[in-house]
């Protein structure tokens, strides 16, 4: 991470101290994944996020694919105030989860972002539950409070290696309308390094190409697209 990396962090944690965090993080979980490979159940074991019943109404940011605002610098004092929560589910499965009974009047959408878990290594916007919180603090300016969930997890650290560029970027917006616009101006860039590299190196179509590709999950209004908080098979 920027100072110190999360396993300096840790070392540097007593023996026994229980990691907190002072805002709300909540999700509901649908059993969609592996428990023993799930972020989400992994953070509620070590008392990091409290599981929310369908129906029940969280007050903070819900990270959402139904959401239409993406997330924003601008979101930190509801953040700050009322916490985070997301959706625990399958990527594959989003058709079962009922979306209308998951009520926030904050809901939220993330830029574009890498997956750096180890079901969807490098593949945008499919971020897990984990990575989906821990990017809504950074943005939102506790970067604290993502490094203690990420650290809860040993491929933790690479999350911030690898999107620290695109976050550093976000952080420095006052609104999502701004959020949105870097988005653009982030994905038009890597889409024209890839080409010069295509045309220079004549590879065939691969791994940058793949980091372009907009989730058909998240179709934003206006050029807004964004991940989800919803979890793929979670490998936590």
């Amino acid at each position: 991470m920027k100072a110190q990396t999360i396993p300096q962090i840790l070392k540097k944690m007593n023996a026994t101290e229980r990691p907190h965090i002072d805002v709300p993080v909540a999700m509901w979980d649908f059993d969609h994944c592996d428990p023993r490979r799930c972020s989400g159940k992994k953070l509620a074991r070590l008392g990091l996020i409290t599981e929310l019943r369908v129906g029940s109404r969280f007050r903070g940011i819900v990270v959402s694919p139904k959401a239409t605002l993406v997330m924003s610098p601008a979101d930190r004092e509801i953040v700050g105030r009322d916490g985070v929560a997301v959706v625990e589910c399958s990527w594959a499965r989003l058709d079962d989860v009922p979306f209308s009974k998951i009520a926030s009047p904050h809901e939220r959408l993330l830029p574009y972002l890498i997956a750096t878990n180890p079901t969807n290594y490098g593949k945008p916007w499919r971020l897990n539950c984990v990575e989906a919180l821990a990017a809504t603090f950074y943005i939102a300016g506790f970067d604290q409070h993502a490094e203690t969930l990420l650290s809860a997890f040993g491929w933790g650290d690479s999350f911030w290696r690898v999107n620290s560029p695109y976050l550093g970027r976000y952080k420095t917006c006052a609104s999502a309308e701004e959020v949105a616009a870097m988005q653009e101006t982030i994905i038009a860039e890597l889409e024209e390094s890839y080409e010069v590299s295509r045309r220079e190196k004549e590879e065939a179509a691969g791994g940058t190409q793949d980091l372009l590709v907009r989730n058909p999950n998240h179709d934003m209004p206006s050029g807004d697209d964004g991940s989800s908080s919803v979890s793929e098979g979670d490998e936590y």
